[in-house]
């Protein structure tokens, strides 16, 4: 019988709705970063580079763009004849076909799955945040300390405590009580949902709990093994981590990229980001251009001006183009003589000549002003903007827009424009 000392389980499923038009299409994991990953990159080539080679990516939100992304998992050296990476989305069973309604529930329906590795250990991530980890560490601390489960906690400023999952822990890290968004926080180590399980305590605790409505791990699971005396400890994690979840937390991850010196840096031989990647010609930059402090992913040609930008791959931004601050994913055109400010233009966008993005004063979003905010505007994929627009901040723009879709061709600061069926 095949036997795998751990094995992990990724969760990525989830819509990330707080990202707005950039995951009306895509599953939050599928998004772009960084110029040339995806989010979901990272997560996986942590476990390559921590020595887990057998990982279920439990998908089920728009999960195309992500089950392509991911294929048989080569990029990760994860095709394997043994393990490998299996992409698990929900499944018709013989009894009862259900969506997976919880981050517990996903795992609890591909307990097979799990089965069939026989594991000692089992490693529970989720797809939507950007860090680099070395699990086989915080494996190597669940053992010494004899848990049965270990989360992983990082330490947040004690003002921030209270939006996080928080852990209370004695002198030898071993977790004594748990609050969840607590009003008056404890402690300030926050849960990062990274967990290591025993299997056998995980299994009977998700069997256990398998009739819960929208089965969770912090909710349900957890407080499981803690009121049946399982030892849990808190792994401390002292690097960069990031929750990718918001518009603003995106562009800041994006921006934090192309600091002089990184925090969280791209470049480091002994632990690679692997991805992915597009078989694509070298950028191309023109004599007359420049590119100032930004990422140029390949294939790309800047005839224009680029400052303090990531720009991904397959770009063409034209004569006379001024971009800053801004994040351009794959295979967007962008015209000549245009002027884009903080903006996170997606996918296959079409922008015309002499187009104005992030101009004027700030205004709150007007229907959805906890999304779209910062100054950022935003434009979704495969949308397209006619010449001579001009949009001011904290807008949106979704789907193939015409000049008579702008009132004197110009989008106020505050504005959605979302085209129905696109």
């Amino acid at each position: 019988m095949i036997k795998k000392e751990m094995i992990a389980m990724l969760l990525a499923g989830g819509q990330g709705s707080r990202l707005g038009v950039l995951t009306s299409k895509v599953a939050k994991p599928a998004v772009a970063f960084g110029g040339k990953y995806r989010i979901i990159d990272f997560p996986l080539s942590n476990c390559i580079n921590s020595g887990v080679d057998t990982v279920g990516v439990l998908t089920q939100y728009q999960p195309l763009r992500l089950n392509t992304h991911i294929g048989i998992g080569i990029p990760w050296d994860l095709d394997r004849n043994i393990g490998g990476v299996a992409v698990l989305p929900p499944y018709e069973k013989s009894a009862n076909s259900e969506w997976y309604t919880g981050t517990a529930n996903a795992i609890y329906q591909n307990l097979e799955y799990m089965e069939s590795y026989n594991p000692e250990y089992v490693l529970i991530l989720s797809g939507d945040h950007i860090y680099k980890m070395d699990y086989e560490v915080m494996l190597d601390f669940h053992k010494a300390n004899g848990a049965d489960v270990t989360i992983a906690v990082m330490p947040v400023p004690m003002e921030e405590a209270s939006r996080f999952g928080i852990m209370i822990t004695d002198e030898n890290k071993r977790i004594t009580d748990f609050e969840e968004k607590p009003a008056v926080p404890r402690s300030n180590l926050a849960s990062m949902g990274i967990y290591i399980f025993n299997w056998k305590t995980l299994k009977e605790a998700l069997i256990a709990n398998a009739d819960q409505p929208a089965l969770d791990f912090g909710k349900h699971v957890i407080p499981y093994c803690r009121d049946n005396g399982s030892p849990l400890y808190a792994y401390e994690f002292t690097g960069y981590w990031k929750d990718v979840g918001t518009l603003s937390s995106y562009w800041e991850a994006n921006m934090e990229l192309i600091d002089i010196v990184p925090e969280f840096n791209l470049y480091e031989e002994y632990w690679k980001v692997y991805t992915k990647s597009e078989i694509q010609p070298p950028q191309y930059i023109v004599e007359d251009s420049v590119v100032e402090r930004s990422i140029i992913g390949e294939g790309t040609e800047v005839y224009g001006k680029v400052y303090n930008s990531v720009i991904g791959c397959g770009i063409t931004i034209g004569k006379g183009t001024v971009i800053r601050d801004s994040i351009i994913m794959n295979e967007t055109q962008i015209g000549e003589n245009c002027e884009l400010n903080k903006a996170i233009v997606a996918e296959n966008v079409s922008i015309g000549n002499n187009v104005r993005l992030g101009i004027g004063e700030e205004a709150a979003n007007e229907t959805a002003p906890h999304i779209y905010n910062q100054g950022i505007v935003t434009v979704g994929e495969k949308s397209v903007i006619p010449d001579g627009i001009t949009v001011g901040k904290n807008s949106v723009i979704f789907g193939k827009t015409t000049a008579s879709d702008f009132e004197n061709n110009y989008l106020p600061s505050g504005k959605t424009l979302i085209k129905e069926g696109e």
